[in-house]
């Protein structure tokens, strides 16, 4: 068996990243064919992912995220395209909520 760990720091506060968790479990839902489950909390959230030879949650808190998954022994010999796909799937839902403000700073009028 395999592990997968990934750690991401950011400042959106719980709601936002709410919103990009669930985005991300919709995301693997349809392109792996994941079972998500969402348990909400007062400061963090779990979402619980499984299929078949996977299973590992994602934290959600205001501050940071970290995905912690178990891959089954056919899968992890794809741990590191598995965890790279992963990781690129997540930054890319984060870069999505930077606000425009930051893009907009480095244009000169």
């Amino acid at each position: 068996m395999a592990d997968i760990r990934i750690h991401r720091k950011h400042s959106l506060g719980l709601s936002k990243a709410r919103d990009v968790a669930w985005q991300w479990a919709e995301e693997v839902e349809k392109k792996f064919d994941m079972e998500c489950t969402v348990l909400e909390g007062e400061t963090s959230d779990t979402v619980e992912f499984t299929r078949s030879g996977v299973s590992g949650r994602l934290i959600v808190a205001a501050d940071h995220f970290d995905l912690d998954a178990k891959l089954g022994f056919l899968l992890g010999a794809f741990s590191r395209t598995i965890e790279s796909e992963i990781e690129k799937n997540l930054d890319e839902l984060l870069a999505k909520t930077k606000p425009a403000a930051k893009k907009a700073a480095g244009k000169k009028k």
